[in-house]
Order: structure tokens, then C-alpha cells, then sequence
């Protein structure tokens, strides 16, 4: 029988002793958190344990949906909120057949397009911008080819962009800020190593 091999991610969320990736939000988050409504309606693709949604819950932002193909992770998230009475809506979905049923004022994604085929990322911003609210926000933060994957991701990072390839899909955007970056990361379990990644921030203007 052939071994199917989990990703260090789906064992993490099975483990409440431990995060998979950080318990405190994305940097990015906090940096632009000053041009956010707390009244508006926010989604959190490919959340994983949903630090980044549990954070603009918890401040008060009312109206926070995530959700993610693990359905380990969502169970983590929605226990997490349950204990800290923290409220959102976390659900599970495929990113790839995904289809909003509202539209959004800010759509985020850290570190989860590139583990679909680059035909689907792609297919899902489309979407996603033209489910986004006028003067609405993206944030898409995504590993690029810049240097290999890593090997704890190499098997599932099927689709990692080029440098620059994500922000030519927000040429028709405000670009509030764009990152082309190599960082090392570790995770439990696993030695320390090398992402390249981009990160954008971009407002819908028309």
C-alpha cells in the first residue's frame, strides 16, 4: 500500500500543545489594521489554525469569516474561539472551488496559494477581486520559485509564482505595498530553512 504523507501542518492541528506556524498574527496584519473597519466584512483563505481571523475577531471586527481545507484546523480554530468566547464564522472549503456568496471588504491569504496548481490561485483572485467591495483590500502573501522549496514543503508547493507574477494580477489596483523577501522559518519538528515569498497589499480603486 502506497504511503500517503501528511504535511507537518495537518499533525500540528491534531496537537493543542503546539502551533503550527504562530499563534500571534501576521505582521502585515497590524501594519495596515489602521485602514480597516471593524464593521466590515472580512475573509481569511487557507486560515489553518486562524490566527490572523481569531486576531481582528477579538479586536472587534464583527463580521469575520475563515476557512480552510484542514478540517483539523478549523476544529482548532473554532475550539480556540469557544474558549476565549471570541466569535466568527470558520468552516471548511477547498480555495480551488470555492465561490463567495457576498462580497468582502478585505480578502487575506498568508502563506496557502501556492499549494494549489497555479491555474487555480490565479482563477481564485479573479474571484476574489471581483467579490471585492469598492475601495475594499487584498492582502495575498505567496511563496515564489525564487529559491527551492523547502523539503518539509516541497511535495505540496505545486504552485509557486514567480517573482512579481502575483502583483501583475493587481495592475488594475492601488498597490499599497509590495515585498519580494527570502526569510528562514522552522516549525515544530522541523530544522530550520529558507521561503521566498512576495507579499501585497492592494485597495480596489474602481
Amino acid at each position: 500500500m502506497e504511503r500517503v504523507w501528511l504535511p507537518f501542518w495537518e499533525k500540528a492541528y491534531q496537537d493543542e500543545t503546539i502551533t503550527a506556524f504562530s499563534a500571534e498574527p501576521n505582521v502585515t496584519l497590524k501594519e495596515f489594521e489602521h485602514l480597516f473597519n471593524k464593521e466590515w466584512k472580512i475573509i481569511d483563505i487557507g486560515c489553518g489554525e486562524g490566527q490572523n481571523a481569531f486576531y481582528l475577531a477579538k479586536q472587534g471586527f464583527c463580521n469575520v469569516d475563515a476557512f480552510d481545507i484542514s478540517e483539523h484546523g478549523i476544529a482548532k480554530l473554532q475550539q480556540r474561539c469557544r474558549k476565549e468566547n471570541v466569535h466568527l464564522k470558520a468552516f471548511t472549503a477547498d480555495l480551488t472551488t470555492y465561490q463567495f456568496e457576498q462580497k468582502y471588504d478585505m480578502v487575506m491569504s498568508f502563506g496557502t496559494l501556492h499549494f494549489v496548481q497555479k491555474t487555480d490561485w490565479k482563477a481564485f483572485i479573479s474571484r476574489a477581486k471581483a467579490n471585492t467591495s469598492l475601495g475594499g483590500i487584498h492582502i495575498m502573501q505567496i511563496f515564489t520559485d525564487t529559491v527551492p522549496a523547502s523539503e518539509d514543503i516541497a511535495p505540496f508547493a505545486i504552485g509557486l509564482a514567480k517573482d512579481n507574477e502575483i502583483k501583475e494580477l493587481y495592475n488594475d489596483w492601488e498597490i499599497l505595498q509590495f515585498k519580494s523577501y527570502v526569510f528562514e522559518d522552522e516549525h515544530p519538528g522541523v530544522p530550520k530553512h529558507l521561503h521566498a515569498s512576495n507579499k501585497l497589499v492592494a485597495r480596489r480603486v474602481s
